[in-house]
């Protein structure tokens, strides 16, 4: 009974770490992410195991020079990602990132995220919702022109960029 008690309490403890770990929020109001040596090109991916595309999306923003780390999630872990870091039901895709303080959501092309993360606009986020064909990991015929979104915790949301890939 005792070993129990012992095991609950320190699976709550352990939860609350993980809980407070991503409560912080950066001074833009963008949730905070763990800083590595070279923090401008760390981003941390959150996708589900079997995903294609999200693996494609990870070749090319590594081959872009980016330091990846990758967390594979159930549907559910990576839903519960997603909410908790405030990104819109409506731009929501198959795969979260994280990088300098901001979230990643979406085929976002790797030179969008870096000119993104040097203007380190007052945002949440960026997005591409959709995951349309011509994206990066979304490569195949008839690629279409689509739109980089910016969001808020406010609910508001800018085009940050147009992207034609033809």
């Amino acid at each position: 009974m005792n070993r129990m008690k012992l095991a609950a309490g320190v699976l709550l403890v352990g939860g609350l770490a993980v809980v407070l770990a991503f409560r912080g929020s950066a001074p833009n109001g963008a949730p905070e992410v763990a800083e590595t040596a070279d923090a401008g090109t760390a981003i941390h991916v959150y996708k589900t195991e079997t995903c294609g595309c999200c693996g494609l999306w990870v070749d090319h923003i590594k081959a872009a020079g980016f330091e990846v780390t990758v967390e594979n999630l159930s549907n559910a872990d990576l839903a519960a990602v997603k909410q908790s870091h405030g990104i819109p039901v409506e731009l929501s895709t198959c795969h979260t990132a994280l990088a300098g303080g901001y979230v990643l959501e979406g085929h976002i092309p790797a030179e969008v995220i870096e000119s993104f993360l040097e203007e380190a606009p007052e945002v949440r986020g960026i997005a591409v919702p959709g995951m349309p064909i011509g994206s990066p990991g979304m490569e195949g015929p008839n690629p279409r022109p689509y739109h980089v979104i910016t969001f808020d915790g406010e609910g508001n949301r800018t085009i940050y960029r147009e992207v034609d890939p033809r």
